[in-house]
């Protein structure tokens, strides 16, 4: 598993951060239980980067917690079939397979930390997680979906440790 982690804010991470990002994305990809190497990358941003990013892509202009891109187009959430069948998803010098990238604001996970009432490490595990999640296909448009991906979410969380 290759983590690309890029931190493009002032603030410097502590050493537990990063493992809760490592950790958590190991965790998601077992939960998928996703049969490749994978490769992943994480930029930490603040507010404002984010609402540049959020305004360009998806022309909302305000900060957001977190942005997902990903690479892979999936028939089903999840769903790995097929996906060999091309090279298009797998990086060449590696052989892993690209899942995408996440972009988080750190100013936003910490504000929400606040305002939920838990910790730091707690929000920024529940952002990558979810994100994870969002770079394996699945997403929460709808009720159904919607309780798949809580489930999933909460069931990481807490494999990591990560309670409310």
């Amino acid at each position: 598993m290759d983590i690309i982690l890029e931190n493009m804010t002032d603030i410097e991470l502590k050493e537990n951060y990063t493992e809760i990002i490592k950790n958590c994305i190991s965790l998601a990809i077992d939960e998928v239980q996703c049969p490749y190497e994978c490769e992943v990358s994480i930029t930490i941003v603040d507010n404002q980067e984010i609402q540049k990013t959020n305004k360009e892509f998806r022309n909302i202009n305000k900060p957001t917690d977190v942005l997902s891109f990903p690479m892979i187009e999936y028939d089903e959430a999840g769903d790995f079939t097929g996906i060999d069948e091309t090279d298009d998803y797998f990086n060449p010098d590696t052989g892993e397979l690209v899942l995408g990238d996440i972009i988080i604001s750190f100013d936003k996970a910490i504000s929400q930390a606040e305002e939920y009432g838990h910790s730091v490490e707690r929000e920024l595990g529940f952002l990558v997680v979810h994100s994870m999640l969002h770079l394996f296909g699945f997403d929460h448009i709808n009720q159904e979906d919607s309780e798949l991906m809580f489930k999933k979410q909460i069931d990481i969380l807490e494999k990591a440790g990560l309670k409310r």
